[in-house]
């Protein structure tokens, strides 16, 4: 039997099974370094080297897996390759909820400590993200002297919170504990995926392949409950329409015979709401009558409206995509249904602006009502508003190149080159057309550069000689100008400045950095007072930390007086969040006329992590160097 050293050597190894992967792609799927990956392949040929197989690198596509003895390999294959002992605390803490989530007796840390072969100091420190997640749905855990700890909560909230573990571990490709331990019945779908899809299609029903599978899932998790004694209680009906009904009774024939005790009146009620939660709406607004689903996507665009300056109000389609989504999300949160968005970080990670926009109306929202929407499903609602800007904002803004013309041949020839400019280079903006004698009176220039139909002498900008018939060779030379990247440079030169740059070289909470930048702003007149107490409530919400280190604390809408973006380098760290650390923090206070260039300020933090930037970004020794390497980051990207 071989074992992995560590769960990355084999999450490196089934990766490289499926497809070649250059070594850049190897380390930015699983955050280390080309170095990292290559002392990883090493390891991994060492142990395969037993097992007639090894990795080779192939120019121009990457490692790919070499099998010299197919029957060797087999053999390796149909070996476990997991451990039956969770070693790691991302192992171990959704093992100790499975413990929680099945025992129907208390139990002692002392005696899971001595099963799994860890100090009962280990197991203590994993517990207290085992509360804060069973937390999440109203779960708790008591301990009674002498008799250890155990597990409270209603019935409902124990199988959804199992089947959100089912659901995470099934979009995992690999190995682990939980799936080796039979904790989980994932023994039972075999017996009922056969005919699952056919019983909803019979029924009328549409759901997505995940929203199926988590149905399936779901049903699996009540089959094993009732068959251990843990029936669910009256659950009261609600108003289903009658294909939700068919599909039930349909999906109950499957389900009860597993059971060997029957499925209750108040099981199948429960059954509806979980297919109500995930059923697809047709897309057509005529369909969608419900009063709340009305008020809130009401509210959301609205408030985008007024707090972010982008009007999205008059959009059909995306008005018409969020009734679809909201419709069946308000009754998941109705009945505190959660459905996992396997998405939600990289959504987090490459749509900040759309998730900001979304999360602030959402939670504006959520102040009037008793309903809470989770982060997963605010996901799903940034994709929807996410398209809605595409639509109808320059999301991707990009600063055009300004360009001077100066010519002395008459209007004839300067209508004839601003033809030909709007013909071969339509993103040049020509700010105005001026003669040599004007152009010779000029001590610097605002524009990127000079074109002329003479030659001239430079000021401060390059100049492009041109003809009135250009030659092949001289539009080259030009696009060289054209085509330079002026959109980020353009971004560090007009928001970033040395007055709003920090290097915390002591000790400083997220707290105290707050009030200080704050008062700063606000002593400059960039913001008032309403500014600090947004930031703080923002961060409130949800952290904001962009990702490898990098935040990105703001208000909640667009506050400022003018767009201030304020750098902050700490190189000792600052806690951020839920066990999470910021070493590079841009406080972005933006004014609402600003509100399509905020586009293109997110992208420069996007790019930043992207690029893997941070580390060179925190050790700046001052504003030059920072932007230096912000430059260097940006040109790579």
């Amino acid at each position: 039997m071989v074992r992995f050293p560590n769960q990355r050597l084999a999450n490196v190894f089934d990766a490289l099974q499926a497809e070649s992967l250059p070594q850049e792609e190897l380390a930015r799927r699983f955050s280390v370094s080309t170095r990292t990956v290559r002392a990883d392949i090493q390891a991994l040929n060492a142990i395969l080297a037993g097992h007639g197989a090894r990795f080779i690198l192939s120019r121009g596509n990457g490692y790919r897996l070499k099998i010299d003895d197919q029957q060797r390999f087999a053999s390796l294959r149909e070996t476990p390759r997991h451990n039956r002992t969770p070693r790691s605390s991302a192992e171990r803490i959704p093992a100790l909820m499975v413990r929680f989530l099945s025992s129907a007796y208390a139990f002692k840390m002392e005696d899971v400590a001595d099963e799994w072969y860890v100090s009962r100091g280990t197991l203590q420190s994993d517990m207290a993200e085992v509360r804060e997640r069973l937390s999440r749905y109203d779960l708790t855990i008591e301990t009674k002297p002498r008799h250890g700890m155990k597990l409270f909560g209603k019935e409902a909230a124990i199988r959804v919170c199992l089947t959100d573990l089912m659901y995470s571990l099934s979009l995992d490709e690999h190995d682990s504990y939980l799936l080796a331990s039979g904790a989980l019945p994932f023994d039972i779908l075999p017996r009922l995926t056969p005919s699952w899809h056919q019983s909803l299609v019979a029924g009328g029903i549409k759901l997505t392949d995940e929203g199926e599978h988590y149905l399936a899932l779901y049903s699996a998790v009540a089959v094993k409950r009732i068959r251990e004694g843990y029936p669910l209680p009256d659950f009261p009906m609600e108003e289903v329409d009658e294909r939700i009904k068919t599909a039930s009774a349909q999906l109950v024939r499957l389900i009860e015979p597993l059971t060997g005790k029957g499925f209750s009146a108040a099981e199948e009620n429960y059954l509806r709401i979980h297919i109500a939660a995930r059923r697809v709406q047709d897309i057509n607004p005529s369909a969608i009558n419900a009063d709340d689903d009305e008020t809130l996507v009401d509210y959301i665009l609205n408030y985008i409206n007024t707090h972010y300056n982008y009007n999205l109000q008059n959009d059909s389609q995306l008005r018409a995509d969020l009734l679809t989504h909201i419709k069946t999300m308000i009754t998941r949160v109705r009945y505190q249904i959660t459905i996992p968005n396997p998405l939600l970080a990289n959504i987090k990670q490459h749509y900040p602006m759309a998730y900001d926009v979304t999360l602030a109306a959402v939670t504006s929202w959520g102040k009037y009502t008793p309903y809470v929407i989770s982060e997963n499903e605010i996901g799903y609602l940034v994709l929807h508003i996410g398209v809605g800007l595409e639509r109808h904002y320059n999301i991707g803004y990009q600063r055009h190149p300004q360009v001077l013309l100066v010519c002395d041949s008459g209007n004839s020839t300067v209508r004839m080159i601003q033809a030909m400019l709007a013909r071969k280079y339509p993103q040049i903006a020509v700010t105005q057309v001026i003669s040599l004698r004007e152009y010779e009176k000029l001590t610097s220039l605002e524009e990127d550069f000079v074109i002329s139909t003479v030659r001239i002498g430079e000021k401060n900008k390059p100049v492009m000689v041109l003809a009135p018939f250009p030659s092949l060779y001289q539009l080259e030379q030009l696009g060289k100008l054209v085509l330079v990247d002026r959109t980020r440079p353009y971004m560090l030169e007009k928001f970033f400045a040395e007055q709003h740059f920090m290097i915390v070289d002591r000790p400083l909470t997220q707290q105290a950095l707050f009030k200080q930048v704050c008062g700063q702003l606000k002593r400059e007149g960039v913001v008032d007072k309403d500014f600090y107490p947004s930031v703080v409530e923002r961060e409130a919400i949800v952290s904001t930390l962009l990702g490898d280190g990098i935040a990105l604390p703001h208000s909640l809408g667009l506050l400022a007086k003018q767009t201030v973006i304020y750098t902050i380098l700490a190189p000792q760290g600052i806690a951020w969040g839920d066990n999470e650390t910021a070493y590079v923090i841009f406080l972005l206070a933006i004014n609402k006329t600003d509100y399509e260039e905020a586009m293109a300020i997110y992208e420069l933090f996007v790019t930043f992590v992207r690029e893997r930037s941070m580390p060179r970004l925190r050790d700046s020794q001052d504003f030059a160097g920072f932007k230096a390497v912000a430059i260097d980051s940006l040109s790579r990207a």
